[in-house]
This record gives C-alpha cells, structure tokens and sequence, in this order.
C-alpha cells in the first residue's frame, strides 16, 4: 500500500501502526503513543538532531528538545 500521510518520517514500516501499512492515517500511530506516554518518531526526526536518549517518552523528547535549545545558545 502506498503511504497515504505524504508527510510521514517513520522508517519503521515493520511497525503495524505505520500509515504503509493501512488506511487510516496517523490514528492508529498517535492512539498507540498517547496510550504509552510516547511521542511518535516523527516529531523526533522534525527536532533534527540526535536523541539524547534511547526512550520515546515525553520525556525523551522534552530532553531532545532542550538539547537542542542548549546547542542554538552555545
């Protein structure tokens, strides 16, 4: 199946939740991240800097962005 959320990042199409592998969009993607405290990969890869961390939690990410401020102000 083709993408249908052109603008996906995710390379992980092994993922049941990839927008590859059905037609219903981001939905299935942001239910199963809301439900485990998780931000989805694409808003990791949008930051565009390395993960400080090897979580996916909103954690990781509040980490990932606040590195990312401390490298701008350096």
């Amino acid at each position: 199946m083709a993408n249908p959320v052109h603008f996906c990042t995710c390379s992980d199409t092994a993922c049941p939740f990839n927008p590859v592998n059905h037609d219903r969009g981001c939905t299935p993607c942001i239910a199963k991240n809301l439900q485990e405290r998780e931000i989805p990969t694409c808003f990791f890869k949008a930051v565009g800097r390395p993960k400080p961390t090897s979580g996916w939690h909103f954690e990781d990410f509040a980490a990932l962005v606040c590195a990312a401020v401390e490298e701008k102000t350096e």
